[in-house]
């Protein structure tokens, strides 16, 4: 597997967190962010937490790429 851009600021490398999607420059996983947002952490506190390492446009196309992925044919399946 090779690094792989997932966005302007999100990759994927195999030598990075186990190649779980980071920020790119950072070891900071996209997952990590993520549920700081779902929790309610408003993102200028988010920046500040990782002493802005990452953007206001960063966590704008974490929330993209996260939406797009619920967009997609048949990725979320009906229960029952």
């Amino acid at each position: 597997m090779k690094r792989l851009k997932l966005g302007e600021y999100i990759v994927t490398d195999p030598d990075i967190c186990h190649g779980k999607p980071t920020f790119k420059g950072t070891r900071i996983m996209v997952k990590q962010v993520m549920d700081m947002v779902a929790e309610g952490t408003t993102w200028d506190e988010i920046i500040s937490e990782y002493d802005g390492a990452i953007s206001r446009e960063a966590i704008t196309e974490a929330v993209r790429v996260a939406s797009r992925s619920f967009s997609e044919k048949n990725t979320v399946r009906r229960a029952g």
